[in-house]
């Protein structure tokens, strides 16, 4: 074999080594690529209930736009057309139809259209029932001698006397009454 075969051979090689790699890119996430013209794995087909519910979604003024647009993912994806057609058509990305396709496949139409709760919440609540009972308590109570109202500062240093807390910020305190519709000492 001569060097030109050789080298045609290699060449040879490293195109189907590049194809490889674009095919295995192209399938994100585990799901199949519809620019390539491959099957859909996810594949939405929806009832005459389940069309005219998210029918009605996409017509309410008063529903989310975030819902409103996976609703509308979700009407044309039972249409039959390509991620990239329904991506241009809702003027979303690629990738958020596809999401939207294999979250509805794999958890259903009600789960598709729910923001999705966080997993591990970055930081766990400081105020639980019993902590916001005690502050409230706390709030509604007399202030000490010598004040008017209850500061936030002051219902902070009492929660930390009382050991509720081994320390507590004030602007906790005030988040906490302020979803209670509370205020101190007003």
């Amino acid at each position: 074999m001569g060097s030109r075969a050789r080298q045609l051979s290699s060449d040879s090689l490293a195109k189907r080594a590049m194809l490889s790699i674009i095919f295995r890119t192209l399938s994100i996430g585990g799901g199949l690529c519809s620019i390539l013209g491959m099957k859909k794995r996810y594949v939405v087909n929806l009832t005459a209930v389940e069309r005219d519910g998210l029918s009605e979604i996409v017509s309410k003024r008063r529903v989310s736009s975030w819902k409103q647009t996976r609703a509308r993912i979700l009407l044309k994806a039972d249409e039959g057309l390509t991620d990239a057609e329904i991506a241009e058509d809702v003027g979303v990305g690629l990738v958020t139809v596809e999401r939207v396709r294999k979250r509805c496949c794999e958890l259903g139409i009600q789960a598709c259209l729910e923001r999705k709760a966080q997993d591990l919440p970055s930081r766990p609540r400081k105020l639980d029932g019993t902590a916001e009972a005690h502050l409230v308590l706390l709030a509604c109570s007399e202030p000490p001698m010598g004040r008017v109202r209850w500061t936030l500062g002051l219902l902070a240093d009492r929660l930390v006397e009382l050991n509720i807390f081994d320390n507590v910020s004030k602007s906790t305190i005030q988040r906490a009454l302020k979803k209670m519709n509370s205020s101190p000492g007003g």
